[in-house]
């Protein structure tokens, strides 16, 4: 009975040491539960938000396809997100419909609604016959339908003006994006407006191809007022804020008058290390003697 005793007396380090064990133990079998667990509740929510997606597709579905009757006419220009998404546009779709309005552009087709949102052309046999627009449009619509093999639409309004095209129009033209119609309407503030339709070609990255398709659609009808820079007088700042003189070439011109008492001919700047040359007829635009 005395060994039986011993077994079970243990000195205080030794107890502690139990202790610690079991702590480890029970830590432990504690963390390979929540484990254990933790994936059979993310896939308990995964198919929850499964089967809540399927269910609201097949309300979009039945409003589109089972009920069309349901689908009141309406103004494209002015769709919520809650109508785009009854309607199948989805997010994407939408905010490009959005950006566009928000520029203060209208569409006023449903060819221009599809060009916008680039939606796909089932879904707009679907939605197209509901659309309605004013009726100024549709007469201006019944000119405008056909794609030439420029890349324009052709129609029977006059040609637009440079100098008041939107980067939105830009994109009109085949070959002109995003980055190319923000770089067209930079170069044209720079400028302070185009003063002649060549001026376009001088646009970075922008193929010569490219803007003889964009001139037959869009050419300097209202030209503005500019004020020479009088290259006797002006100071190295006041040349180099033309765009086609960097201030370096701006700085050998004043260098060259101060040396000459006074400049007498455009050609006397052609000596000037990294002067355009090639520009010269649309520097003599903005400069004068």
């Amino acid at each position: 009975m005395k060994k039986l005793k011993s077994h079970f007396k243990f000195k205080k380090h030794e107890r502690s040491g139990i202790f610690f064990l079991l702590l480890i133990i029970v830590v432990l079998q504690g963390i390979y539960f929540y484990i254990k667990a933790s994936p059979f509740e993310s896939q308990s929510q995964l198919a929850l938000n499964t089967l809540e997606q399927s269910r609201l597709d097949s309300i979009k579905k039945q409003v589109l396809n089972e009920n069309p009757s349901k689908i009141f006419p309406f103004n494209p220009n002015y769709i919520t997100d809650f109508k785009g998404y009854t309607l199948g546009i989805s997010p994407t779709e939408l905010n490009r419909l959005f950006a566009f309005r928000k520029q203060g552009n209208f569409v006023n087709s449903p060819e221009e609604f599809q060009r916008v949102t680039q939606i796909s052309d089932s879904l707009l046999q679907v939605l197209a016959p509901y659309f309605t627009f004013p009726k100024w449009t549709q007469k201006r619509n019944h000119q405008t339908k056909k794609e030439n093999a420029d890349g324009i639409r052709e129609n029977s309004t006059t040609i637009r003006d440079l100098n008041g095209v939107t980067a939105v129009e830009l994109k009109e033209i085949r070959g002109i994006g995003d980055k190319l119609s923000a770089r067209i309407i930079k170069f044209r503030d720079r400028l302070g407006g185009f003063l002649v339709n060549d001026q376009l070609y001088d646009v970075y990255g922008l193929e010569p191809e490219v803007v003889q398709r964009a001139l037959k659609k869009f050419k300097v009808l209202q030209p503005p007022k500019v004020e020479k820079i009088n290259v006797n007088s002006a100071t190295a700042e006041e040349i180099s804020r033309l765009v086609y003189i960097n201030r370096k070439v701006a700085e050998e011109i004043v260098t060259l008058r101060n040396e000459k008492g006074e400049i007498q001919s455009f050609e006397e700047l052609f000596n000037i290390i990294g002067f355009p040359i090639n520009k010269i007829d649309r520097i003599k635009l903005y400069l004068s003697l």
